[in-house]
């Protein structure tokens, strides 16, 4: 029997043993895309307790605390509740976490980040509260303390259109930060014709782009403008929430008839939202395919599902959930449609259900070229498939279809300062995978070659993929 998390932890064999030790454990982290507060990195304020840093806005915490039947104000705070009374609420949540990746996440946290190795639990809660806000009072405990001692190279943030990107750019300007932080382009808003953020969203975007936006072909020369502002700024990435995939063929003409009944107030139909969609992501795709960019399409989120907590909280706050439905028909025109009208951007594809780990997989095969190593990804298990059987469905599917070492490798998509040991989790999944199939003689025991494969997938690949050398 193993020992709990011991330095074997995920490791099952002697060649996954070797490959994590000597070619995956050392190597820098990029994490092309999560939802870091750039300001919060410029300003690199000290944490005031653990609840701050660990529970402040994760709402994978906060989905196993409602589970466990914490009551709300002890998960997203309330009058009365204590920084302490939230952390000792989540230390009662931990142990009945067995199996959710978050009781090693935890953990590793705790162990990676605090030295702290005590198994969490509702009794040693205060000694571990102790412990680990004696440590808060250290510089490497501050946001770029956390960033630099974890080896993080660099930080992807994601931004939306109308932010200045005030914070980037002070941050752009400091000579020793010791790690890049870039923006991503969010255009979520600009799509969304028919939700209720669209007309306050395009008041933001005028104010900050100086168009007036009383036309479409306004509104695409206003979103080309950031684009271009983004890059100025260091952005290499855009990000798109792509919820439900829909592709309808449109002119620049029909796009605008759309828009402007918007403008009005009219109700805009399904076939008009997905005509609209499609001729402006279109446009957009050609935009990042000439700046070099690489498109992320975040699809089958099913978003705030409990309305009564969302007029209560607001979005991102645990109440979302997986979508289903269909993907491959309107995806492949989307993608063709890009190709055909001026070139596919490096495209990165996530579904957050896992059951069309295959379908992107071998969609991604049809558009690979250009001589780019990968130029289409399957992208890393996301969300909900963030776990240990997520992580090895998303790169049998690719290695089954595709180059699984050609793969740009794992992201934290948090929000949180001590996610990064969850790049270590993934390591240790990669290396024990590959040293199972080196078990079973499906590989060579060639440690050169499973060597470089694991430091590309790692570290290499994203590093050359994206391009961070460039400004």
């Amino acid at each position: 029997m193993k020992a709990f998390m011991d330095e074997q932890f995920l490791l099952n064999t002697e060649t996954a043993v070797t490959l994590y030790e000597q070619f995956a454990k050392s190597m820098p982290i990029i994490d092309y895309h999560c939802h870091l507060d750039p300001k919060a990195i410029y300003e690199d304020k000290p944490f005031a307790n653990l609840t701050e840093v660990w529970l402040y806005g994760d709402h994978y915490k906060w989905r196993a605390m409602r589970a466990n039947g914490i009551e709300e104000q002890y998960v997203t705070g309330g009058e009365g509740v204590s920084d302490y009374d939230r952390f000792l609420a989540y230390a009662k949540t931990v142990p009945m976490t067995l199996g959710n990746p978050l009781y090693h996440w935890s953990h590793l946290e705790l162990r990676r980040l605090f030295g702290i190795d005590e198994l969490i639990n509702e009794k040693n809660a205060p000694v571990i509260w102790e412990k680990a806000n004696a440590r808060l009072g250290e510089q490497s405990f501050t946001p770029r303390g956390l960033i630099r001692g974890s080896n993080v190279r660099v930080v992807c943030t994601t931004d939306d259109p109308a932010d200045t990107l005030e914070y980037h750019r002070k941050l752009s300007e400091e000579q020793e930060l010791g790690f890049q932080v870039r923006p991503s382009f969010r255009p979520d808003k600009a799509l969304e014709i028919n939700r209720a953020t669209f007309l306050p969203w395009l008041q933001r975007l005028e104010e900050v782009s100086g168009y007036q936006l009383g036309d479409y072909e306004q509104l695409l020369k206003a979103l080309g403008a950031r684009v271009q502002y983004f890059h100025d700024t260091g952005c290499l990435l855009s990000d798109h929430a792509i919820d439900k995939v829909m592709y309808a063929e449109a002119t620049k003409e029909q796009a605008a008839a759309i828009y402007e009944k918007a403008l009005r107030g009219e109700a805009v139909s399904l076939e008009e939202e997905a005509a609209y969609k499609s001729y402006t992501l279109l446009y957009l795709g050609r935009l990042y395919a000439e700046l070099g960019w690489t498109m992320q399409l975040h699809i089958k989120a099913h978003r705030n599902n409990n309305s009564a907590m969302y007029d209560k909280l607001g979005p991102d706050t645990g109440y979302d959930s997986i979508n289903d439905g269909p993907l491959a028909e309107p995806l492949v025109k989307l993608l063709d449609g890009m190709e055909r009208g001026g070139g596919l951007p490096r495209t990165i594809l996530y579904s957050l259900n896992a059951a069309d780990n295959d379908v992107l997989a071998s969609i991604i095969g049809s558009f690979q070229g250009g001589g780019i190593p990968g130029k289409i990804q399957l992208g890393s298990a996301w969300w909900f498939n963030d776990t240990i059987d997520g992580m090895l469905a998303q790169m049998k599917s690719l290695a089954n279809m595709g180059l699984l070492a050609r793969f740009v490798g794992m992201l934290t998509d948090s929000r949180s300062f001590l996610s990064y040991p969850r790049h270590e989790y993934f390591r240790r999944i990669l290396c024990n995978l590959l040293g199972d199939w080196v078990e079973a003689g499906l590989v060579p025991h060639d440690m050169e070659l499973l060597g470089s494969i694991v430091e590309g997938i790692c570290y290499r690949n994203a590093e050359q993929y994206f391009n961070f050398g460039a400004k």
